[in-house]
C-alpha cells in the first residue's frame, strides 16, 4: 500500500452529541456522545489507515491537551509528524438530529505565528525528502488564526514543488487561494463551487460545467460533492456522475473526508484507466454514503458494505450507466 502526509493546520477534539431535534433554549438529552481526535485532515488518515496504507499525520497541536490525539494515533497506527504549539487544540461540538440536520460549533483555534509555520515547513520538507517519501499529500480543514491566505498559498507552492500530488478540502478564501496554487486535486461541495464559479450551480448541468472550468483552470482532479444528488468528478480522461445508494443520513459530518479518502485510496491502488476509474468512484462514493448511517468516518468493513457498492450507479457523461461492480 501507499504512503501518504495528511495535514490538518487546524484540527479538533470533536464532541458529537446524537438528539432526536435540537430544541433551542432547552436542556437537550441525546441518545449517544463522543469524544474523538480530530480534523479534516486526521479523517482522511483514519480512513486511509483503516485501508492499509502507511499514513504520516502533521499539522498544529497544542501541547496542553494533545493526549486524545497521541492515544489515537497509536490506536490507528498513525506517524506522528504534528508541530506541538503553546495551548490547547480547540474543540468542536457537533449536534446531529434524526432528521439529518447537523449543527456545527466549532472553536476558532490556536493562533500560529511565522515561527512555528517555519517549523511546520521544516518537518514537511524532512517527510518529502525521506528515504521513503508520501506518494500523496493531503492538506483538509480551515486556518487556524495567525495563518494568513498568503502564508496558506506559500505553503501549497512548497508543497506542490516536491511533485508529489498534493490534494486539499477547504472551504470559503482558503479554497480559491488554494485553486490558485493549483493543487493535483480539491474538493468542494455544491456551495463552495457556487463560490468559486461567482454563481449558482443547483442544476446538474450548472454544477458539471463549473466542475469542467475547475478542471481547465488546473486542477487535474475536479472533484464535487453535492450529498444525496451524488458526486462528480473531472479529470483529463473525462467526466463522471455517481448516484449514492438511498441511506439513512442521521450524521454528515465526515462524509467528505471519507470520498477524499476513498478517492486517494483508488487513484493509489488502480491505474486509472475508465474501468479503474468508475471502480475508484464507486467504492468512494458508496464509502462516504456508508459514513452518514453514523458518527464518524465510512467503514469499508461494513456488514452490508459490498450492497452499498453494488447500489452505487456510476456513469461516464457519454450516457453509459455501468451497475454492480465491486473492488
Amino acid at each position: 500500500m501507499a504512503r501518504v502526509l495528511c495535514i490538518t493546520l487546524n484540527p479538533a477534539l470533536d464532541l458529537a452529541f446524537n438528539l432526536d431535534a435540537l430544541v433551542l433554549g432547552s436542556v437537550n438529552r441525546p441518545r449517544s456522545a463522543q469524544l474523538e481526535a480530530a480534523g479534516k485532515g486526521v479523517n482522511v488518515a483514519r480512513v486511509l489507515a483503516g485501508l492499509g496504507h502507511r499514513v504520516t499525520v502533521s499539522g498544529f497541536l497544542g501541547i496542553e491537551n494533545d493526549a486524545p490525539f497521541v492515544l489515537a494515533f497509536k490506536q490507528l497506527d498513525l506517524l506522528d509528524a504534528f508541530v506541538r504549539v503553546p495551548g490547547s487544540t480547540r474543540i468542536n461540538a457537533k449536534l446531529a438530529e434524526q432528521s439529518g440536520r447537523v449543527t456545527d460549533i466549532n472553536g476558532p483555534g490556536m493562533p500560529i505565528d511565522a515561527t512555528h509555520l517555519q517549523t511546520l515547513i521544516t518537518s514537511l520538507e524532512a517527510e518529502l525528502k525521506s528515504a521513503t517519501p508520501p506518494q500523496a499529500v493531503v492538506v483538509a480543514g480551515s486556518l487556524p488564526p495567525g495563518l494568513s491566505l498568503d502564508n496558506f498559498s506559500a505553503l501549497l507552492n512548497h508543497l506542490n514543488a516536491s511533485g508529489v500530488p498534493l490534494w486539499v478540502d477547504t472551504s470559503g478564501p482558503a479554497l480559491n487561494a488554494a485553486i490558485a496554487t493549483h493543487p493535483a486535486g480539491v474538493k468542494p461541495n455544491e456551495n463552495e463551487l457556487a463560490e468559486w464559479a461567482g454563481a449558482e450551480v443547483t442544476s446538474f448541468d450548472a454544477r458539471l460545467d463549473a466542475a469542467k472550468r475547475l478542471h481547465k483552470s488546473g486542477i487535474a482532479h475536479a472533484l464535487i460533492s453535492a450529498g444525496a444528488e451524488g458526486v462528480l468528478w473531472v479529470n483529463a480522461q473525462g467526466a463522471w456522475h455517481a448516484t449514492p445508494p438511498k441511506v439513512t443520513a442521521t450524521n454528515t459530518v465526515c462524509a467528505g473526508d471519507t470520498l477524499v479518502a476513498g478517492m486517494l485510496h483508488g487513484l493509489l491502488t488502480h491505474q486509472n484507466g475508465q474501468h479503474d476509474a468508475e471502480q475508484t468512484l464507486r467504492f468512494a462514493t458508496a464509502l462516504s454514503a456508508e459514513a452518514v448511517r453514523h458518527v464518524g468516518v465510512g467503514n469499508p468493513h461494513a456488514a452490508d458494505f459490498d450492497s452499498l457498492q453494488q447500489h452505487t450507479r456510476i456513469r461516464r457523461l457519454d450516457d453509459t450507466i455501468t451497475e454492480g461492480s465491486t473492488l
